[in-house]
């Protein structure tokens, strides 16, 4: 059964986790959020009813 065969896919699996945890998840959360959140107080939703045009 090729799929308990760990030589063709095991390297590589470990390869790439190995390169996205150590390498890319530092780059990508050095990043700064350009969107800040702000303390403003929600303001509720105005509903207004819908008109059917069939009624």
């Amino acid at each position: 059964m090729p799929q308990l065969n760990p030589n063709p896919w095991l390297s590589m699996m470990l390869t790439a986790w190995l390169v996205l945890s150590l390498i890319l998840q530092p780059k990508v959360l050095s990043f700064t959020s350009t969107n800040t959140p702000s303390h403003k107080t929600p303001t509720p939703a105005k509903a207004t009813p819908w008109t059917w045009p069939w009624t």
